[in-house]
């Protein structure tokens, strides 16, 4: 008779533990749904930023190739500008600067 008590509460306390355990089991359930259903939409939104700012990227990209293109363009452009009228330019200066010096003279000696 003992054994049918004790064996009589222990499935009374196995019991109450299943009940626990299932009304845990259901407010876990409840939360993950709740979770789902807040996450997706948040995961759909930053899928799509993530989209846009790879477009974006994209289109970074290729401006900086560009003004790589426009700058290596205007470094050849100027380089090309220096050699054709350095030489040139030092002589008008060594030109302007002796004619300058003659008048000078001239000036003086009249």
């Amino acid at each position: 008779m003992i054994a049918a008590i004790a064996f009589a509460m222990l499935v009374v306390g196995a019991l109450f533990l299943m009940g626990s355990a299932m009304r845990t089991l259901k407010t876990t359930r409840v939360a993950v749904e709740d979770l789902r259903r807040t996450s997706v939409p948040l995961l759909n939104d930053v899928h799509t930023a993530v989209r846009q700012a790879n477009g974006d990227l994209i289109h970074v990209e290729r401006v900086l190739e560009s003004a790589q293109s426009i700058s290596g363009t205007m470094d050849s452009a100027s380089r090309l500008a220096l050699a054709a009228f350095s030489n040139p330019m030092v002589k008008l200066a060594a030109w302007f600067a002796g004619t300058s010096k003659a008048l000078r003279r001239l000036r003086k000696a009249a």
